[in-house]
């Protein structure tokens, strides 16, 4: 084995582009078997007609996956990173294959005890998520903003992906008989796979890069206890403690001081991902009318927002475009607040072309802003901090999702009110969200 001390920055850093690639598949791997859980919601709404399946799902995903964080978050410095990322990703295998063997067990009948199940697996992608991608982010933060800009690409691309899946299946499998359910059982059998190609990448393939080598080498050498695992599989010994030259180089601010630090960075991300889970996918899947697409028009509105999303992540790439300001990333998450009003009385008014377009903006805005946050928060601190750093901002984006989820249904709780003509229609939504906050 090589010694810490012995690994010199690498030449040309080496494996840089390959770690870019690897990076980009395992961010897909941290939400393609929720996105495709999300994306065959046309199937779950034939299977469950009165269960609100889009919206059930992702409130029951966000709070397991929000307390798991809480706790990972809380004891970052002294967990095995490589432990915790690969349990992760071994979850997702698990958990995409019970999708299936539910499915099959079943033949395909739906049902409270079915839903229930498919619950418990929409639970256990919550927690999976919280072991990966707050472990990821935090690992990626001390190495180049490339990296984790490549890792939240492919979060992104996993929406993109499986939503040009899902418009080939259902156009494949339309006229012929169970058509849905062939589709869905086709995504779960490529999830699965590709859920287990991630475990490989991430177990044998990441840490043996050079230049992931040598960050994580650099994290050690700064007194980062969480990367001494995947420095071992690496082939790189880690210096005993008492080998530290200087104790004062190896201090680092604790949690309380870096958020403090950086709180409006933590309310950007709560605030981008409360307004984007606050209709994605939620009112798009039920609220938006009846158009001209007819089954398609969901369908095609969560393929919108996925792939713009994927767009926006990579806008930061271009300097010049890339939003660095603290004041001005807050002026802009604060302005994309008029997107509400504005989703609702296009859905009240407008045709499927405007819903098309907000939708794809509230995705762009999305991820252009996701990236832009993540990689500016981090700058200026030793790798432990920008570690921990990290994983709070991922604490506080799940929070958003978990509230955005939470206020998703504030849109289903005023078209009720309509539906019982208790409002009219320019009102109902504001009125049933005064209701259901005095009454």
């Amino acid at each position: 084995m090589a010694n810490l001390g012995d690994n010199a920055p690498p030449g040309r850093l080496e494996g840089r582009y390959a770690a870019m690639v690897v990076c980009w598949l395992l961010g897909n791997g941290c939400l393609f078997s929720w996105n495709s859980m999300l994306t065959i919601g046309d199937y779950y709404g034939y299977l469950f007609p009165r269960y609100h399946s889009a919206r059930v799902l992702t409130l029951v995903y966000q709070p397991f996956a929000l307390g798991t964080l809480a706790v990972l978050a809380y004891n970052e410095a002294n967990l095995n990173t490589r432990r915790r990322n690969l349990l992760g990703y071994i979850l997702f295998f698990i958990a995409s294959a019970m999708v299936l063997v539910l499915d099959l067990a079943t033949s395909g009948r739906g049902g409270l005890g079915t839903f229930i199940g498919i619950c418990v697996v929409s639970g256990a992608f919550g927690v999976a998520d919280a072991h990966v991608q707050g472990g990821m982010v935090g690992d990626l933060s001390f190495m180049q903003p490339e990296f984790i800009q490549s890792f939240l690409a492919g979060l992104a691309a996993s929406g993109a992906l499986t939503s040009a899946l899902r418009l080939i299946t259902k156009a494949a499998f339309e006229n012929s008989k169970n058509g849905l359910r062939k589709g869905a059982i086709l995504f779960f059998v490529i999830s699965a796979a590709f859920e287990f190609l991630c475990v490989l990448l991430y177990a044998f393939v990441f840490p043996k890069l050079p230049i992931i080598k040598y960050y994580r080498s650099k994290a050690a050498s700064e007194g980062s206890k969480t990367v001494s695992a995947d420095l071992a599989a690496g082939g790189i010994q880690t210096l005993p403690e008492g080998d530290a030259e200087d104790p004062k180089r190896l201090e680092r601010l604790g949690n309380k001081e870096l958020l403090l630090q950086n709180i409006d960075y933590a309310i950007d991300m709560f605030l981008i991902y409360v307004l984007t889970l606050s209709i994605f996918p939620g009112f798009l899947s039920e609220d938006t009318g009846s158009h001209s697409l007819g089954t398609w028009y969901a369908l095609v509105l969560i393929a919108m927002y996925n792939v713009w999303d994927l767009i926006g992540r990579y806008i930061p790439l271009i300097k010049f475009l890339k939003l660095e300001s603290r004041k001005g990333l807050m002026i802009a998450i604060l302005s994309r607040f008029l997107l509400i009003p504005a989703f609702y009385f296009t859905a009240q008014y407008g045709d499927q072309g405007w819903m098309i377009m907000l939708t794809s903006f509230l995705g762009l805005t999305n991820g252009y802003l996701t990236v832009c946050v993540f990689t500016s928060a981090p700058k200026g601190y030793k790798g432990p901090e920008q570690n921990a750093l990290g994983n709070l901002l991922v604490l506080f984006l799940v929070g958003g999702i978990f509230a955005g989820v939470t206020l998703d249904w504030l849109w289903l709780i005023g078209k009720v009110f309509f539906l019982n003509g208790q409002f009219s229609q320019s009102s109902d939504l504001f009125g049933g969200v005064l209701l259901f906050f005095i009454g």
